[in-house]
């Protein structure tokens, strides 16, 4: 509640009419319905769950009514989240870490941003986006063979273990997990376990 009466007083000293406010994610659509606001600023997580309450609404309220700017805030990076909200396009959404409100100048201008129909993305956000697909692209690389690979390494197999599920040599699989590792670029590295590395990479991607 502090948190979003401190924003209110914020922008309404911004020039900004406030025309609704709600602490209850199953409040949020109704009263955009309602009030039809320019710009809806929900938070990701709200009661009564606290789970993606916000998001729902925000995509929903963009679903019914292209022209009204959403703008989420959220503690922490989810990438997932934003791909969600971003999907039909980036016109008139903004994603924003919490603490980016504390720099007053930067906020109100993202917001003024997006109520135009522009957007206004967290570079936090930005950079682990182009990170989740540099990964994606990297998975790309493999061939269907090594993925198979690389898919039952996931799994916790060994190379005998995958040897025997692929029907293949040890050796062949060995040379499967090298050039897996290659073209992730993980190279040699004494305090880095590769196998796990090259596992999170695939399950990220």
């Amino acid at each position: 509640m502090l948190f979003r009466e401190g924003l209110a007083k914020l922008l309404e000293g911004a020039g900004y009419e406030i025309v609704g406010r709600t602490g209850d994610g199953s409040e949020l659509l109704p009263l955009a319905k309602e009030k039809r606001p320019d710009i809806v600023i929900t938070d990701i997580r709200m009661p009564p769950t606290h789970t993606v309450e916000g998001l729902v609404a925000a995509v929903e309220i963009r679903r019914r009514n292209p022209q009204v700017a959403v703008v989420l805030l959220s503690q922490y990076v989810e990438t997932t989240h934003a791909l969600k909200l971003l999907e039909h396009g980036a016109g008139g959404i903004g994603y924003l870490l919490k603490d980016r409100v504390s720099d007053v100048r930067q906020f109100v201008d993202s917001i003024r941003r997006v109520a135009a129909g522009g957007s206004a993305i967290d570079s936090e956000v930005v950079s682990e986006l182009l990170s989740r697909r540099r990964r994606h692209d990297l998975i790309g690389e493999l061939t269907d063979r090594e993925r198979e690979t690389l898919r039952l390494m996931a799994e916790g197999r060994s190379n005998s273990a995958i040897a025997s599920s692929l029907h293949m040599s040890e050796k062949t699989v060995e040379g499967h997990v090298r050039s897996i590792f290659s073209k992730l670029e993980l190279e040699p590295a004494a305090d880095d376990h590769r196998r796990v590395l090259a596992v999170l990479t695939y399950l990220r991607a």
